[in-house]
């Protein structure tokens, strides 16, 4: 399982990859794994300022329709349009090009919150 040492996580098992005050969002391999194949990524909260915890949208997979959380409270600054086509980039590569968001962060005190590849690995017990 991928599970790459520069991201940090969440226990609602999205990644968080930081760029200064900016951050990139996207479901971890092992979401995406638990969920199938993936075939429609909704995100209708572009321009939203978010806490964290609050949906920021769905994926739906053949089986399921799971919430997407945010790990950070942020403004939705950019969607990843390319998974409106292909969805399936989530699992093919959730960390490239299956991001799903870039937001701005608004509290950045929050990343201590979230959990090193090391942490998260003893969550899932990989």
């Amino acid at each position: 399982m991928n599970i790459p040492s520069d991201l940090l996580y969440s226990n609602d098992h999205e990644w968080v990859k930081l760029d200064g005050e900016f951050a990139t969002i996207g479901i971890t391999d092992f979401a995406q794994r638990e969920l199938g194949d993936i075939v429609y990524i909704e995100i209708e909260t572009l321009g939203d300022t978010l806490e964290r915890d609050q949906v920021f949208g769905t994926v739906e997979a053949v089986k399921t329709v799971s919430d997407l959380f945010m790990p950070l409270t942020g403004e939705v600054l950019e969607f990843n349009s390319t998974l409106e086509d292909t969805p399936e980039a989530v699992n093919d590569q959730p960390y490239e090009s299956g991001w799903m968001i870039k937001i701005k962060m608004d509290n950045p005190a929050q990343l201590k919150d979230l959990m090193s590849a090391d942490q998260y690995k003893q969550l899932i017990q990989a």
